[in-house]
């Protein structure tokens, strides 16, 4: 892969995605302060069950607020970068698009994945940063460099493992056609991501840990920037989940694109 090339084209649609959020400033504004709402009444959450006891196991209150800040900045940047592109997989199949992205000379996950930027998604992930700064003063967590950086290379891996999960629903599209609603689906389950894991037990808990890891993908990191996790198990736990995801993904995504039929057929 020429990475310089592949570089040049990603700013071309960068380019193009600027261009059109700055055509509808309205709707820009509007959906982050839907966004931002959202996300204060998660915080709301956190206060009415703290008001009713001091701990949910191991988490205080200002641990579980950074857990709340984790879970919408991973999923804001999920979202910025591969949420739109995921549910209009579908669409592509359905009117026959997929056929110009196919003669594209260029990898067609990549175009697939990598097309549209919702740039709305980098703010609102800004704003669960400040959340969880703001939660670490309270807190009086003093973070070191090493554990900064974790943090920041587990929430990558925690957003590569809810894009690989979400691209392998969205190319069933390939069998069904339409698929929004499944992808829909798993990204309504990115709010159990803002509950802490000792809250679970039993198969529930083993689901949404290996499975569906949405447990994983914000607990592990924030056990880090907070200096609670009793091993590394937890972290390389999330580590090879992502990687097992990313290799499946890769798989079902050649294995559905087999299965294209194209629109002239």
């Amino acid at each position: 892969m020429n990475l310089k090339r592949y570089l040049i084209i990603y700013a071309a649609l960068w380019k193009n995605s600027v261009a059109r959020e700055l055509s509808f400033k309205g709707n820009f504004i509007l959906w982050i302060i839907v966004e931002l709402l959202w996300f204060g009444l998660q915080l709301s959450f956190v206060s009415v069950v703290f008001s009713q006891t001091d701990a949910i196991g191991s988490w205080t209150k200002w641990q579980m607020v950074m857990l709340v800040g984790a879970s919408n900045f991973i999923q804001q940047i999920y979202q910025a970068f591969f949420l739109t592109n995921c549910t209009n997989l579908s669409e592509l199949v359905r009117t026959g698009k997929m056929d110009f992205l196919l003669a594209l000379p260029v990898n067609t996950r990549f175009i697939v994945s990598l097309r549209v930027v919702d740039l709305g998604g980098f703010v609102s992930a800004a704003f669960g940063l400040c959340v969880m700064i703001f939660a670490a003063v309270k807190a009086e967590l003093h973070p070191t460099a090493m554990q900064i950086l974790g943090f920041s290379a587990l929430c990558g891996v925690g957003v590569l493992i809810h894009y690989s999960l979400m691209f392998i629903l969205a190319s069933i599209s390939f069998w069904t056609v339409r698929a929004q609603g499944i992808v829909y689906g798993y990204y309504n389950l990115f709010n159990i991501a803002r509950l802490p894991d000792e809250a679970f037990k039993g198969a529930f808990k083993a689901v949404f840990t290996f499975a569906l890891p949405v447990l994983l993908v914000s607990n592990v990191p924030v056990r880090v920037l907070a200096n609670t996790l009793n091993s590394s198990a937890s972290w390389l736990l999330l580590l090879g989940v992502g990687i097992v995801w990313a290799l499946v993904s890769e798989w079902f995504w050649r294995v559905s694109v087999r299965r294209y039929t194209s629109a002239s057929s």
